[in-house]
């Protein structure tokens, strides 16, 4: 339905608001005595879908019928389950990629979500749709918070990877693990403050990951002295959500051997 602009005062907002519920979208404009302003009253529906979502995610390689070490598929599940959506995990083995697969999605990439009979790739796409069709409860974080901690995931992979312990790939991890935990000290538990929101179910598996291949091939860890980062994680790790989520340590250690020994 296209928009609709009701004119109403001030002291009748409530009872236009009321009435304008059942529509998709209503722009409201009224005037007070002082100036005239506008409530845009958006449709949000916080009712599950009938059928659960189809997501094609990584299979494990270590265990038959268990997720996988793809951060971006628990992305989305992380996602998924913060917002109560029911789904359907269809676990793809990527040394055995099944024809359904590669036809719904033939850049071979996970994940993938069934939108209105749609495969729909991209973890930023998926869960931007995700919340605006399911506003409820919020995940959003504010523009100015989204990229806090962006930066971690790239410079793990570069110390990871790293055979030169002088090449300075650690201490570029150190300046933003610690830039990130003088962000948690000061504005946490999470980055959105006090409730969790989409760029923690980001961040999080990211973290996982880092946590769990540093440990193994690099017998790193993170240092003791950033203790709000180390909050955070814990966090984060022992979310409901994110135990449902999370692949098995083997099968972060197997995925990430290819870019550790290649």
């Amino acid at each position: 339905m296209s928009t609709a602009r009701v004119q109403v005062s001030a002291c009748a907002l409530s009872a236009a608001v009321k009435n304008l519920r059942l529509r998709p979208t209503a722009v409201v404009s009224f005037t007070n005595h002082f100036r005239k302003k506008s409530l845009r009253v958006v449709s949000m529906s916080s009712v599950p879908p009938s059928q659960p979502f189809e997501i094609a995610v990584k299979a494990s390689v270590t265990t038959p019928n268990s997720l996988g070490d793809c951060p971006f598929c628990q992305r989305v599940l992380l996602t998924l389950e913060e917002k109560h959506l029911p789904y359907e995990p269809k676990l793809v083995d990527f040394t055995n990629m099944p024809e359904w697969f590669l036809k719904a999605n033939p850049d071979r990439k996970v994940p993938v979500i069934k939108f209105d009979e749609k495969w729909v790739p991209d973890s930023d796409v998926i869960t931007q749709t995700l919340e605006e069709k399911y506003p409820i409860p919020p995940l959003v974080t504010p523009p100015e918070k989204a990229t806090v901690g962006s930066k971690i995931f790239s410079t793990f992979i570069g110390f990871l990877k790293s055979k030169d312990p002088n090449d300075g790939t650690e201490q570029a991890l150190l300046n933003e693990l610690s830039s990130f935990n003088d962000y948690i000290k000061e504005n946490g538990p999470y980055i959105n403050g006090n409730e969790i929101s989409a760029a923690d179910l980001s961040l999080g598996p990211k973290l996982y990951h880092l946590e769990i291949a540093l440990g193994h091939y690099k017998k790193w860890t993170v240092p003791d002295s950033l203790t709000s980062l180390k909050a955070y994680t814990k966090a984060i790790f022992s979310r409901e959500s994110f135990i449902k989520t999370s692949a098995q340590p083997q099968d972060v250690i197997e995925g990430w051997r290819p870019k550790v020994e290649g």
